[in-house]
């Protein structure tokens, strides 16, 4: 059955903030406080920054000059000259803001258009591009629009659709926005992937190092037949994603650094407690997915073995400096195995989870003359792009 089509452009919301303890609000214009009603609270004069805190369970504005508005389950802020952006914690957004009080804090969301929401994510996600590469950009416009779609109003109790973070896509409002991400929106436009005729569940990631991921890989259910592995090469066999900074990287650990490691992030995945983990005498790879990524990581410690399955592993095993391991595709070599690790070694391939669009691959292929649908068909195979609106 083929998904109905949308007659204009739909209205997303998005999370910017959630359990804020304070937010700052103003804008470039005036700005118009109102309750949820359309009734008005107040207005903030150009240029100046009030502040938005929790009281009890209720919220309320503080004026630049100390006045305290009457406190509120919600309010909504627009620019009274319309299309200029309003301004959070010193960042811009187009739309309409409104402010939740939440379990912890504040909630802050933008409401605004699907199409005008796209123009702070595409560039945000993919960087500026030249034009040479503008291909890549309009495959990632389609693919946001495509995952948009489908996550709208299926957070309704928590008063959003999206994030602005990588949990969703990155969405950075007016300072996210490129002419080259503006193009590939509007070139786009209403465009959306689908799959016998029903939008198509999408997924897009850095960079997949030479394979791409089986959906099931990495997300519970995500068995469609258009979600599966597929070689990101050319004929002549060179890797489109190659050019990519993070097509091949390095980790290593001392024992002591892996030890502390772990203390930090094993306990997140299993019953252990830090404080159990004194002494790690090997850690080796189990189990691979059909795409060669690591399924099933054992480490060996002073008394049990824990084994680290999926992507968990990544969040396990965290780079020094914290960040999370790049990709699930990789190789260990350890020292001192058996009696204690004396220092541990990745060497790994791509960065992301791996499943559907390789941003960095789309580039490559761009570079190579391959239009937007061809890109997407290579990605996402048996789809195609249809107009929604």
């Amino acid at each position: 059955m083929e998904s109905p089509a949308v007659q204009s452009d739909p209205e997303i919301r998005v999370g910017l903030v959630v359990g804020a303890g304070s937010v700052s609000v103003g804008g470039t214009d005036v700005v118009v406080v109102n309750q949820p009603d359309g009734s008005r609270i107040t207005t903030i004069p150009p240029g100046e920054v009030w502040r938005v805190s929790p009281v009890g369970q209720r919220l309320a504005l503080v004026s630049s000059h100390g006045w305290v508005s009457p406190s509120l389950d919600r309010a909504t802020l627009t620019a009274a000259e319309p299309g200029v952006p309003l301004r959070i914690n010193g960042r811009s957004y187009r739309g309409m803001i409104e402010l939740l009080r939440d379990s912890t804090g504040i909630t802050v969301v933008n409401r605004l258009g699907l199409e005008t929401y796209l123009l702070g994510v595409v560039s945000a996600e993919m960087g500026r591009r030249s034009p040479s590469e503008q291909a890549a950009l309009e495959a990632q416009a389609v693919v946001s629009r495509t995952f948009a779609l489908r996550k709208l109003g299926r957070r309704r109790t928590r008063g959003f659709d999206v994030g602005a973070g990588v949990s969703d896509q990155v969405y950075s409002g007016v300072a996210g926005e490129t002419p080259e991400g503006r193009s590939a929106v509007l070139e786009t436009r209403g465009q959306v992937l689908t799959y016998n005729g029903t939008t198509a569940e999408t997924f897009f990631y850095s960079t997949c190092g030479g394979h791409t991921a089986d959906g099931t890989e990495v997300f519970r259910g995500a068995a469609q037949p258009y979600l599966r592995s597929v070689a990101d090469q050319a004929a002549d066999g060179a890797v489109y994603c190659s050019i990519s900074p993070r097509y091949r990287w390095h980790e290593e650990w001392t024992g002591e650094a892996l030890r502390a490691t772990l203390q930090r992030n094993l306990p997140v995945v299993s019953r252990l407690r830090g404080d159990e983990i004194r002494q790690v005498r090997d850690v080796r790879v189990d189990r691979r997915t059909p795409s060669g990524r690591v399924d099933q990581l054992t480490i060996a410690l002073a008394g049990p073995e824990v084994k680290v399955a999926g992507p968990s592993i990544r969040q396990v095993l965290r780079s020094t400096s914290g960040e999370l391991l790049r990709s699930n595709a990789f190789r260990v070599v350890v020292s001192g195995s058996g009696s204690g690790v004396t220092h541990l070694a990745v060497d790994g391939m791509g960065a992301g989870h791996g499943v559907g669009l390789c941003q960095w691959g789309a580039v490559g292929r761009a570079r190579t003359g391959q239009g937007y649908q061809q890109i997407l068909t290579a990605y996402f195979p048996g789809t195609r792009v249809a107009r929604r609106y």
